[in-house]
Order: C-alpha cells, then sequence, then structure tokens
C-alpha cells in the first residue's frame, strides 16, 4: 500500500536540507520542547499524585474509615446501635471509642493533646495507629477491662513519638494527665490530675498525631472523663475507603436521629479538596510549557512555508488543492507532536521510576517526614497529558497550514 503524498512530503519537509542528514535542527527543537514539557507535567503530576496517596495513607493508619456519633454527646448504650451498624454488608470491624481533651505534663513540661480510650481487641482491627509502635508494646487486654491492674496500679497510656520528645519522657515514666473539666469545690472548678504510665511510643510520621494524640484503655478513659458507661462514638472500618460517601449515607437513613455518620472524606475535606485543586493548578500552569514548544511548531512551520513555497506552486500546478496543501503541513506538526510526546512519556516513565527506586531528591524528615519524594503514577495522567500536548500541537499547524493553502502557484513561480 503506497503512502499518501501528503504524509511522504510532511516527512521529507521534517529533514534537513542536506540528504541523509536526519531531521532539521528546528525540528529537533520543536520535538525537544514538546518532550521537556509532557515530561515535566507527568513527574509533577506522579509526584503530587504520591504525596496525596502518601498523607491518605497515614490519615486513614491513624483515623477509621467512618465514625458515628451522636448529637446528644455521649453514647449511654450502644449494643442496639452495634447491631444495626453490623447490617450494614460493607462494615467488617467496629470499634468504640472515647475522647476528650486534656493536658499532659511531666516535670515542667505540659501540652494539649487529645485523650483517646479504646478497647485494644477491636482498635487494632479498625485503626492501623497501634501497628506503629515504636518503643515499648501494647498492654495485654481482654474485652473493655484493662488486665493486670492492681489496687493502686497507674493505669498504661500511649503517646506519640513527638509528644513523648516535648515531655521528655519514655517507656516506664509516669505523666500526669488533667482534665479541665472536674468538680466543683469551695474555690469554684477544680480541674481532675490522674496519673499514667506510659506503656509504648508510636510513630506515625505524621506531627499532628505524634504530638497530639495519646491513647488509654476505654475504662481508664471513661472514670477519668466520669463518662460511667458511656462512648463518645463508634469507629468503622470499611471493606472498599472508595464507598465510604455511600456507606454514610446509608447509615444515616438506618440509624436516623440523634445518631450521624461522618466518613473519612468529609472529615477531611479541606485538605484533599486543596490538594485536588493544588494539582489541578500545576497542571494548567506546567501545560504552559507544551504551550510554549507549540510556538515552536508554529515558527519552523511558517519557515517551511516559507522556503517551499516554489514546491507548493509545483504541487500546485500538478492538481493538488488546497484541502491537500494544508493536510501536509498539518501532518508535519502533527509528527512533531506524536514524536515529542511519545518520547516525553517515556522520559517521564523512566525518571519517576528512578524517583521512586533511588532517593535523587532528599527531603529532610524532620520537616516533611518524608525521606524521598513519594511518585505515584496513574495511567489516567498519562492519558490527559498525552492527549493535551497532541491537541496543542495539532492546533498549533492551522494557521501555518492556513496560510500555505492559500498562496498563489502564479506568484510564487513569477519569477523561477
Amino acid at each position: 500500500m503506497s503512502m499518501p503524498y501528503q504524509l511522504f512530503v510532511a516527512v521529507r519537509y521534517l529533514r534537513s536540507k542536506k540528504k541523509h542528514k536526519g531531521i532539521s535542527f528546528n525540528t529537533a527543537i520543536s520535538i525537544g520542547g514538546v518532550t521537556v514539557g509532557v515530561m515535566a507535567l507527568l513527574v509533577v503530576l506522579s509526584v503530587m499524585s504520591g504525596f496525596r496517596e502518601d498523607l491518605q495513607r497515614k490519615i486513614l493508619g491513624a483515623n477509621s474509615h467512618a465514625i458515628v456519633l451522636s448529637y446528644a454527646g455521649n453514647i449511654p448504650s450502644y449494643a442496639a446501635l452495634e447491631e444495626k451498624i453490623r447490617e450494614e454488608p460493607l462494615v467488617v470491624h467496629m470499634s468504640p471509642f472515647v475522647l476528650g481533651q486534656v493536658l499532659i505534663s511531666a516535670g515542667k513540661n505540659a501540652h494539649g493533646v487529645f485523650l483517646k480510650g479504646v478497647s485494644l481487641p477491636t482498635e487494632t482491627k479498625t485503626t492501623e495507629i497501634l501497628s506503629h509502635i515504636k518503643y515499648g508494646k501494647l498492654p495485654l487486654q481482654q474485652d473493655n477491662a484493662p488486665t493486670g491492674l492492681k489496687s493502686g496500679e497507674q493505669p498504661w497510656i500511649i503517646i506519640g513519638s513527638e509528644l513523648s520528645g516535648m515531655l521528655g519522657v519514655l517507656v516506664g515514666d509516669t505523666i500526669n494527665v488533667i482534665s479541665p473539666t472536674g468538680e466543683i469545690g469551695p474555690l469554684g472548678m477544680l480541674p481532675k490530675i490522674k496519673q499514667f504510665r506510659v506503656a509504648a511510643i508510636f510513630d506515625m510520621g505524621m506531627f499532628e498525631y505524634d504530638a497530639n494524640l495519646a491513647m488509654t484503655d476505654i475504662k481508664s478513659a471513661q472514670d477519668f472523663f466520669g463518662m460511667g458507661s458511656s462512648i463518645s462514638g463508634i469507629e468503622l472500618k470499611l471493606k472498599d475507603i472508595d464507598a465510604a460517601s455511600d456507606v454514610r449515607t446509608s447509615l444515616n437513613k438506618k440509624l436516623g436521629p440523634p445518631f450521624f455518620a461522618k466518613d473519612w472524606m468529609q472529615m477531611n475535606k479541606n485538605l484533599f479538596s486543596a490538594l485536588k485543586l493544588e494539582k489541578f493548578a500545576m497542571f494548567v500552569i506546567l501545560i504552559l510549557i507544551v504551550l510554549v514548544a507549540s510556538f515552536n511548531i508554529v515558527s519552523t512551520l511558517m519557515m517551511n512555508v516559507v522556503e517551499k513555497q516554489k514546491e507548493i506552486a509545483i504541487l500546485k500546478s500538478m492538481g493538488a488543492k488546497n484541502q491537500g496543501i494544508m493536510m501536509i503541513f498539518m501532518l508535519q506538526g502533527l509528527v512533531i507532536g506524536l514524536v515529542g510526546t511519545a518520547m516525553g512519556v517515556a522520559g517521564g516513565y523512566a525518571l519517576c521510576q528512578i524517583l521512586n527506586n533511588y532517593e535523587l531528591v532528599k527531603l529532610p524528615p524532620d520537616i516533611y517526614y518524608l525521606s524521598k519524594l513519594p511518585v505515584k503514577m496513574q495511567f489516567v495522567d498519562f492519558v490527559v497529558v498525552s492527549v493535551s500536548a497532541i491537541v496543542i500541537s495539532f492546533l498549533s499547524t492551522i494557521y501555518p497550514s492556513y496560510y500555505a493553502a492559500r498562496l498563489q502557484p502564479v506568484e510564487s513561480l513569477r519569477y523561477e
């Protein structure tokens, strides 16, 4: 099957004037511009996707996929509530919890944190934070009762690595937990103080959790906050985290007031919306690199049109139509775009693999909690970038092609 003359001529115009010397310098510059633009887009989008995935993994590691709370505040009896939640097919595990704000002090150091009371057998199945123990070990516990606590023995507490550094305490040390609400005395409200023994130290890799969260058994938390047998809510682990919003809607209909459900996307909506907006903004900014490369394509085609006026006139004299002339230069620009995009995709993929496997760009762990750039290559990003680059390259061919089609053969051959 013979090649259409438009494609044959377009490929010939991409070469240099000297025979068998490869492509022209202008063509190489145009292809290089598209290649660099596509590579930059793919690497940046992959790194931002990696940051989002890493952040999501850490957030879901410290939190459950969804929680059930009550508008009335505490939930006094939750056995019937758990039975209703179990009817939801996507819920695989659940764990009751108690949550309150306290002040933790050791010596002259103090820091305000959230104290979370949990049941270890169910908490370890619902969240992953207890799997990030760095020092010490989890206390033995069955059901909701802390085992091994003798009369007068201090209850255990698990704190984050940052909080441990702020307070200057290690595993086995004693810390004071102070509640701002306590009993009313002659001089007003008296804060409640209780001593806890540090049983373990976890390290999630996120400052917000490592510095502002402490965990103890649910019974000790209930006693400390004076809640009796009430709880703050129930944590849920789902089969599919992407179906969290559907589970939330279903539970809200099933449970009814005063109970309501919140999923992880809803609780971190502002953060993930900001990341999504930032990724889109970076795409718009970096696509300008491809637009700049398209100007090279326009200039290359315009130079070709000026240089090839005699050839265009001869083609028209031989019967070539305006559409055929336009097709020649459109194909020329499209070939530049296709080759540049293909090279950019290959280079971007290779660079992402290198960044993912080797620590070429090192980050200070104490600031970013990452030792290297996280890279997450997504097929959608590669498709969107490739299509965008090809479309921009094609659009840049319209004016030069239209200009070439308008050339009159008589004017071009008058002085030949």
